[in-house]
């Protein structure tokens, strides 16, 4: 998956535009990112192509620190950054950027191979919102 089909389908699961998907999509691997540590970025980097690599890797600082932040915090952090109307929307678009990445890395359930990796260091409400991404109904 490319960039581009990535970002075909945060589209696609929101009902939005691809530049606001792009956007979007920007804005939770922002969070995410930041959430993990640097060695855990690196290891998705690596299960990326390299559109979606250059995107991921562009928002790692050298030597920073992880954000140790909660659900609600991280919805939040996104519906500001995006400027949406809801706390529900910036969820349902974690949601669907959560989904398109465990597809990205090969596990449709969030629960195998660098997704897995990727939930291990999530608190217990992020870690429930990425399993739930994986079972959400589409849009």
């Amino acid at each position: 998956m490319d960039q581009v089909a990535f970002v075909c389908e945060v589209a696609r699961r929101m009902a939005c535009d691809e530049e606001r998907a792009d956007a979007l999509t920007f804005a939770v691997l922002q969070e995410l990112s930041e959430r993990l540590t640097p060695d855990e970025v690196s290891h998705v980097a690596a299960q990326m192509p390299l559109a979606p690599r250059r995107l991921w890797t562009s928002l790692e600082p050298p030597k920073r620190s992880v954000r140790r932040i909660h659900a609600t915090e991280f919805v939040g952090e996104v519906r500001k950054i995006m400027g949406l109307p809801s706390e529900a929307e910036a969820r349902r678009a974690v949601m669907s950027v959560f989904a398109t990445l465990q597809k990205l890395l090969g596990s449709p359930d969030g629960l195998e191979g660098e997704a897995w990796d990727v939930m291990s260091q999530l608190p217990k409400d992020l870690k429930k919102m990425w399993i739930e991404a994986a079972h959400a109904t589409e849009e």
